[in-house]
């Protein structure tokens, strides 16, 4: 990480941005951030934002290159803040480092940070440069930038899909369409998402757990399930375990919740249950089922993020993944951010247009 070469703003952008995704899955609801000091072309410190409550990049990045701090170049992902939290200001460290120039990616969207932290690097003498690679710094964080310019939790639909559009046979049975390891990169998504939810009739048919296994993770998401009608099994596995779950209903369960299990009235509108997962500091849901939650969300235009498993099979039947039927010229378009072999099956990551 310290080759002593000379490079561009963006390249040692580039290096901050690659520190920083090393946090991902664990630093929520905080943003991903990587940072990189640099002292007459030479890297002479580098650090992310490893997990919710430690250090932060700059801080981190300032020790490791320790007296070599003074007079360098420090570049971060992502603005430094101006406030005290869990940590110490980030523009106060670098101000005592003596760093001589700051250059950033983008401004933070946290009302309570944006701008500010530039402001005070500049009144301190500090060179400020913003907007190096931004693009990419926000669609690394794009949690991030979601839930604090939408006021909304970010929203990522995966589902599984055989080659004719299915995600289950006629009897409603969805284990297995996809493979071991497509099945295996499902609990690497979860564990990058604070909250996993459901629709009732996915726990009705496939009794799902939403646990993250297979992969190494400090916290359990939030197990969340939509029910309109309260036809629930309450001896279902998802209300089992350590994981917290919450059921949003419009009409009251049929049996008796378990204890630790919390219920909540809606209306059953879509943007209602976002905002009470807002409410309670979930930044991003992964939504796992069935069709007419995928529908919900797909019409009401909150889809930031679709993750499609296709599995190379037939199934037939009419169990879909969006539950209405819209002609050539209506159709809701998406565009294809990657494309990758997962085992036997393909993994499409589609963004809307």
């Amino acid at each position: 990480m310290r080759p002593p070469y000379f490079a561009s703003d963006e390249e040692y952008m580039r290096m901050a941005l690659e520190l920083a995704e090393l946090g991902r899955g664990f630093v929520s609801p905080n943003p991903l951030v990587g940072a990189v000091v640099v002292r007459d072309g030479r890297v002479v410190g580098v650090g992310y934002h490893r997990r919710y409550g430690e250090e932060h990049a700059e801080v981190r990045a300032i020790g490791d290159a320790g007296k070599s701090a003074r007079g360098s170049t420090l570049y971060v992902t992502l603005e430094p803040h101006n406030f005290h939290g869990k940590q110490p200001p980030c523009t106060e460290a670098i101000i005592e480092a003596g760093i001589r120039r700051v250059v950033v990616g983008a401004l933070d969207p946290n009302p309570r940070v944006r701008g500010k932290g530039i402001k005070r690097l500049r009144e301190a003498g500090i060179e400020v440069k913003v907007g190096v690679l931004e693009g990419e710094v926000r669609r690394q964080n794009e949690v991030f930038f979601t839930f604090h310019e939408k006021g909304r939790p970010f929203v990522a639909l995966k589902m599984a899909i055989t080659l004719d559009g299915r995600i289950a046979d006629w009897e409603g049975r969805a284990r297995w369409i996809t493979g071991e390891e497509a099945r295996r990169r499902v609990h690497l998504l979860r564990s990058y998402y604070d909250a996993v939810l459901v629709g009732a009739g996915t726990v009705r048919a496939d009794d799902p757990l939403l646990t993250v296994r297979h992969t190494f993770t400090e916290r359990q998401p939030l197990r969340v399930v939509l029910t309109r009608s309260g036809d629930l099994p309450c001896n279902a596995r998802i209300f089992s375990g350590d994981p917290p779950t919450l059921v949003l209903y419009v009409r009251r369960p049929d049996c008796d919740l378990p204890d630790g299990v919390e219920g909540v009235r809606f209306s059953g509108d879509i943007r209602e249950a976002l905002s009470i997962l807002k409410g309670r500091g979930i930044t991003s849901v992964l939504v796992e089922g069935g069709g007419q939650v995928f529908t919900a969300f797909l019409r009401s235009s909150l889809a930031d993020k679709v993750f499609v498993f296709v599995s190379p099979k037939f199934l037939g039947g009419p169990k879909g993944a969006f539950a209405e039927r819209l002609v050539v010229g209506s159709a809701l378009g998406y565009a294809v951010e990657g494309m990758e072999e997962v085992g036997g099956d393909v993994l499409l990551t589609l963004r809307p247009r």
